[in-house]
């Protein structure tokens, strides 16, 4: 009986930290938090994973930064940690070509299943696959203060896109937030129709 009290008292403290969680951001939303405003000083972009995309949308990052009036580069400065993730779990995104795929693949090799849901314990309890998500870009971005490391702005997107999209619907994504870096705010991210 004391172990049920314990769990149950446990429970209910719980219970009012998860209720002030952030609600988590819709797909084609984005959200911006101004802790201070982006001062005029050098700001170095760092990809959280370096990847082709990441490096890519980097540098539309670069340019969009360089435009508010502020230096930028790879080192030295107040840092922005730029996190790029686009996630086509089912491989439907359309837009790809022979590129994306190994030279090494033969038809039939290594298929991905049609359906997520086709996998054990993924079904719904009715036993019908659940439907697939779209394909989504998903930015971050943290900036430090170099001299306190204190973070100073956040900022996150996402939009549903296809493979041969992702780089406009970045961009677009980009534009939104730095055209309104300077507050707080959560708005439309600007996708791509």
């Amino acid at each position: 009986m004391r172990v049920i009290a314990i769990l149950a008292g446990a429970l209910l403290l719980a219970a009012p930290a998860a209720a002030q969680l952030p609600p988590q951001l819709q797909i084609g939303q984005m959200e911006i938090k101004a802790y201070a405003p982006i001062g005029k000083t050098k700001i170095a972009v760092q990809l959280t994973q370096d990847t082709a995309l990441g490096r890519e949308l980097r540098g539309k990052v670069m340019a969009r930064i360089a435009k508010r009036g502020n230096e930028v580069g790879f080192s030295g400065g107040n840092v922005m940690r730029m996190d790029v993730a686009y996630f086509d779990l089912l491989g439907t995104g359309g837009g790809g070509s022979a590129a994306d795929t190994p030279s090494s693949s033969q038809p039939g090799d290594n298929q991905r299943p049609t359906l997520l849901g086709n996998i054990t314990g993924l079904r719904g309890n009715d036993g019908a696959a659940p439907a697939p998500r779209p394909p989504t870009l998903r930015l971050n971005f943290t900036l430090y203060a170099v001299d306190t490391g204190k973070v100073v702005w956040v900022a996150s997107a996402s939009c549903s896109t296809t493979s041969g999209m992702v780089v406009k619907a970045g961009d677009a994504m980009i534009n939104s937030i730095f055209d309104s870096a300077d507050k707080s705010l959560v708005g439309d991210a600007g996708c791509p129709l």
